[in-house]
């Protein structure tokens, strides 16, 4: 399967960037000791890829996730093989007490990188979840930034999202409020991010979904009235390593498309997904005769589809990655553009010390529930525009 026709797009972003700017992100990595949180996700393998071709004295991976570790570490062999520096894959969460022993037994690093996210909307729906979501997001990030400042790295990258972009759902929210702890507090340390479309494919994604159902014979649903960017797996670790190794302090990345004709809806993205397997897509009226008569259809080379509007909380029609206010760098590179983003002014600066204080009294009675946490979300996210419909993408197909 060809991603790039999938997904509607001719040619591959960042290539040209990152070979104008070789020179300056090899000598970056060549010889630096580089630590990547969060690093066997599907954006994270990505940019480990990316820092493992380059030479760094160290590379050490953090992942909770144990299968996805061995994996990237299978395909880094198979695909590169070795390289002269060492290499560590720690099965491990980020926030745990466990990682902060194992930091405190290395050499400090030049380059620390966080992959790690909650990213999911439909993890916002209930308070356990949210929960786990403000400590990924924010705490953890915290906690990295602040070990990167003591011990003088070089960098600290932070991956973000569009949703962060007047943000329409508590995921977005938490990123959003990432973003401006981070640069709350980049002043001795340089910190930039990246905010990214959807990446094709990625695991967990609806994309990944429709492989997943393709495998098991299932119906495919997606709404037809959501619109998004798509970029492919190995254009994300691109455009991390870019931001990563080339950003400003307070520096934001994303891919420069065109609205006009690269935003998709994911029933365009699932008709194309589904010729290019060779099936014809068959429109269904509802997820029961979708299921009913997949087995029949299936067998003529016919898919059944049930394309819907949708009805679930947080979900954003379309995204965006900046708005007029912003300053943006339209001449760096051809396909990124770079929003320089402001230190956050006093008042923020304290709602987000009241946001922080009111989650870690909340964290330290193991008790709170849904609104006691949404309530300093919205008070610290001013243009959070968040509607709770009790819907969410759990309860569909």
């Amino acid at each position: 399967m060809n991603i790039q026709q999938v997904i509607g797009r001719d040619r591959a972003l960042f290539v040209d960037d990152v070979a104008r700017h070789e020179r300056d992100i090899s000598n970056a990595i060549s010889g630096a000791r580089v630590l990547v949180f969060g690093g066997a996700g599907s954006i994270g393998k990505e940019v480990t890829a990316q820092i493992f071709r380059r030479n760094p004295a160290a590379l050490h991976v953090v992942d909770i996730s144990e299968n996805n570790l061995v994996e990237l570490v299978r395909d880094l062999r198979s695909s590169q093989g070795y390289s002269a520096g060492e290499t560590r894959f720690m099965p491990i969460d980020m926030g745990a007490v466990e990682t902060e022993a194992f930091l405190a037994a290395q050499k400090p690093y030049d380059y620390v990188l966080n992959l790690a996210a909650m990213k999911h909307v439909r993890s916002e729906k209930d308070a356990f979840s949210l929960m786990r979501m403000i400590k990924v997001n924010i705490l953890d990030t915290l906690q990295t930034l602040a070990y990167a400042q003591r011990t003088g790295a070089r960098k600290y990258f932070a991956v973000s999202t569009d949703k962060a972009k007047n943000p329409a759902n508590l995921m977005g929210a938490t990123k959003r409020i990432m973003e401006d702890v981070l640069f709350r507090d980049s002043d001795s340390t340089p910190v930039s991010t990246a905010r990214f479309a959807n990446v094709a494919f990625s695991d967990g994604s609806l994309l990944h979904g429709f492989r997943q159902r393709l495998m098991h014979g299932q119906p495919i649903a997606a709404p037809r009235d959501v619109r998004r960017y798509f970029v492919t797996g190995v254009e994300s670790g691109l455009l991390c390593l870019v931001a990563a190794t080339l950003g400003k302090s307070r520096e934001i990345f994303f891919p420069n498309l065109d609205a006009n004709t690269q935003l998709r809806t994911f029933s365009d993205i699932a008709i194309s997904f589904l010729q290019s397997q060779g099936y014809e897509p068959v429109e269904m009226g509802s997820e029961d005769e979708a299921r009913s008569q997949a087995a029949e259809l299936i067998q003529q080379r016919k898919w059944p589809c049930y394309f819907f509007n949708s009805d679930t909380s947080g979900e954003k029609p379309f995204e965006e990655f900046y708005s007029q206010d912003d300053a943006v760098d339209w001449q760096r590179f051809s396909d990124i553009g770079v929003i320089s983003a402001p230190v956050p002014d006093a008042a923020q600066q304290a709602r987000l010390m009241v946001f922080l204080q009111a989650v870690d009294v909340l964290r330290k009675s193991g008790r709170w529930s849904k609104s006691d946490l949404v309530g300093p979300i919205k008070d610290c996210c001013s243009d959070l525009a968040h509607i709770d419909v009790d819907r969410f993408l759990d309860d569909k197909m």
